[in-house]
């Protein structure tokens, strides 16, 4: 692959990811950001398997989304910016590396986002007083570690929920449109 190629590739993975978190983020519930989310645009990330571009892209997709939070947040979004990409560019790598074998590769996003998200967002969110979760009768003001591993969880299954349920029926269908072939420019 050309490197023209493949920085084309990347942007394109970048500006669909981005666009789609965008989206998301600008419903009236939280479901795109929280102790609790369900990015949907966290399916896009199946491209990974397509393409080593996607490593990147959805790196840079993840950075321009959060980077969308510090108009909304303020400076403290910027643990979200730097980690949040971290944690993106981790899982696409673990997914491209696992690449032949698609269910294990998804876990890639699911672990990477369910650790490291969750040691940020305790203090993120508490500038917004949303170390309670109402529905569940929770409140972790000032528990850190509770609020670290109730994060784990909550982020692992949103994001088991959005990668597998959304992702790899993405990626099954992806693949029989030929993607593949595609990216590869045969």
């Amino acid at each position: 692959m050309t490197r023209s190629r493949y920085v084309a590739q990347a942007g394109i993975i970048a500006a669909i990811y981005a666009a789609l978190t965008l989206i998301v983020l600008q419903l009236p519930s939280q479901l795109g950001w929280g102790l609790v989310q369900f990015r949907v645009s966290e399916a896009v990330t199946v491209v990974a398997l397509f393409t080593p571009a996607g490593i990147p892209g959805l790196a840079i997709g993840t950075m321009v989304a959060n980077a969308f939070m510090l108009t909304q947040v303020g400076p403290l979004a910027m643990l979200d910016v730097v980690f949040g990409s971290v944690g993106s560019l981790l899982g696409a790598a673990w997914m491209w590396r696992f690449r032949k074998r698609p269910s294990l590769a998804l876990a890639g996003p699911v672990i990477a986002n369910a650790l490291i998200v969750p040691a940020y967002l305790p203090i993120l969110l508490k500038g917004f007083g949303l170390y309670q979760v109402p529905f569940l009768g929770i409140d972790l003001e000032g528990h850190w570690l509770a609020m670290y591993l109730f994060g784990v969880v909550a982020i692992a299954l949103g994001e088991a929920i959005v990668v597998y349920g959304l992702g790899l029926p993405l990626y099954g269908g992806l693949k029989r449109l030929g993607l593949g072939r595609l990216v590869e420019g045969s």
